[in-house]
């Protein structure tokens, strides 16, 4: 019963407080998240980061596809064998998380 009243009054502070903070600090907060996403420094990083994801990403599922090979269903054999021939083409044209900066 505790823990029902602490989220129940959990739940009416936040309404009254979001409430009280009305449309003019959502918009306030919403136009400082625009700023900060349009921050080249923070563009930058996020392509970065993403990049580095993507090479993890390929170089785990070269690791995991050699070992795992001729052991698996002929169904998720050729899913593989198409995805080794897309990604041996270069890179897909991924325009997500990069910057015209």
């Amino acid at each position: 019963m505790r823990y029902r009243l602490t989220f129940v009054a959990g739940v009416v502070l936040g309404y009254v407080l979001g409430t009280k903070a009305g449309r003019e600090r959502y918009e306030q907060m919403k136009r400082s998240a625009q700023q900060l996403a349009q921050n080249p420094a923070v563009r930058n990083t996020a392509e970065s980061a993403a990049q580095q994801g993507r090479e993890f990403a390929d170089k785990a599922y070269h690791a995991v596809s050699d070992k795992v090979g001729d052991r698996m269903p002929d169904t998720v054999a050729q899913r593989v064998h198409a995805l080794r021939e897309r990604t041996a083409q270069g890179p897909a044209d991924d325009d997500w998380g990069t910057s015209n900066t």
